[in-house]
This record gives C-alpha cells, sequence and structure tokens, in this order.
C-alpha cells in the first residue's frame, strides 16, 4: 500500500461561521475524493492556537507552545491547503498573530512544501487583497505555492446545504488547482 500524503488544511479565520473554513473543507474533500487512498487530511482551527499577541518583549520571554505546535503541524505536512479570510483588505488578527510567532520559530516556516492558496468572501472581491497579499509574501516563508483560488459573493456562488458550487465553472476552476497542488505533492 502507498504512503499517504499528510495534508495540514485551514481557514485563516477564528470565526465558527466562517466561510473560508466551508471553502477549505470543501477543496479537501474533493483532493481527498480524488485520491483517497494516498492523503490524509489533518484539519486545524485557529482557535486552538489562540496566544498572546506578538511583540518583541514577550518573545524574549519565551516562546509560546501553541506557537511550536503549530510548527509542528506544519513540518510534519506533505502539503498545506489556506484559505483566508479578509479583514480590512489584510489577513485576520488570528492568523496574523500565528504567522508572526511561528516565523520567529523558522522563517521558512512552511518548509519548501507544496500550498495552495484559496480565499472567499461575502462581497464581490472573494478576498482578492488578501490572497494577493498572501501569494507575495508567503514565497519568502518557504511556501512552493501550487496555485490560488478566489470567489465572491460566497453566498452567490456555494450552496451550504449541497455543499456545492452553483456553477460548473468555479467547481472546475477550483478541481484545476487542486490538481496542481495534488501534483505537486512529493512523491508516495
Amino acid at each position: 500500500m502507498p504512503t499517504r500524503s499528510n495534508i495540514v488544511v485551514f481557514a485563516a479565520s477564528n470565526s465558527t461561521q466562517s466561510v473560508n473554513q466551508r471553502l477549505v473543507m470543501h477543496a479537501a474533500k474533493m483532493l481527498q475524493g480524488d485520491l483517497a487512498e494516498s492523503v490524509k487530511i489533518d484539519v486545524l482551527d485557529l482557535n486552538d492556537y489562540e496566544m498572546p499577541i506578538y511583540s518583541p518583549e514577550r518573545e524574549a520571554r519565551g516562546i509560546p507552545q501553541l506557537a511550536l505546535d503549530f510548527c509542528e503541524k506544519l513540518g510534519a505536512a506533505d502539503g498545506v491547503m489556506i484559505s483566508f479570510a479578509e479583514h480590512n483588505g489584510s489577513y485576520t488578527a488570528a492568523f496574523k498573530n500565528i504567522f508572526d510567532w511561528s516565523s520567529r520559530i523558522k522563517k521558512q516556516i512552511f518548509q519548501d512544501q507544496p500550498v495552495m492558496l484559496m480565499a472567499t468572501s461575502i462581497g464581490p472581491l472573494g478576498g482578492q487583497r488578501v490572497l494577493a497579499a498572501a501569494m507575495g509574501a508567503f514565497p519568502s516563508f518557504g511556501a512552493k505555492i501550487t496555485s490560488n483560488f478566489n470567489f465572491g459573493p460566497f453566498s452567490e456562488h456555494f450552496d451550504i446545504k449541497t455543499d456545492s458550487f452553483k456553477t460548473a465553472r468555479l467547481a472546475a476552476e477550483l478541481r484545476e488547482s487542486i490538481i496542481a497542488f495534488h501534483d505537486a505533492l512529493p512523491a508516495t
């Protein structure tokens, strides 16, 4: 039996009603549905990594165990799928804090792993600005970005009752992004 790829997935949001959580879970199910024998999904919840706001003074007192745990999860992955919520055109405070702490442990927090980036929102831009910020920044932190996908408004294009896209075009675009991500995973 082939070795399974370990894929870490999370929404870069601490909202319990996150549309980005729905999107990343939908993408993970699509990936696992096509490759059930070779993919193990490890879902992270940013609420499990809540810690003091990063500052150099707090860092001098020691790195929180939760930041170490988050980095360990990323390090154990063969690939990462992230869907970004956008707050005022940027990362959510919850994600930014975890990202800041993690980068102090290891600047290359993604450790040259394949990373698929996504975003959606209730608005028409679908998280374009936060996705662009991540696309620009993450390669400097060891992300091998394989693909990206975004759309908005969420409720106009995604049916939460059926957990599916209302338009074939968006479903096909997401599938193409997932295939590019899968093809970049290490051979198992």
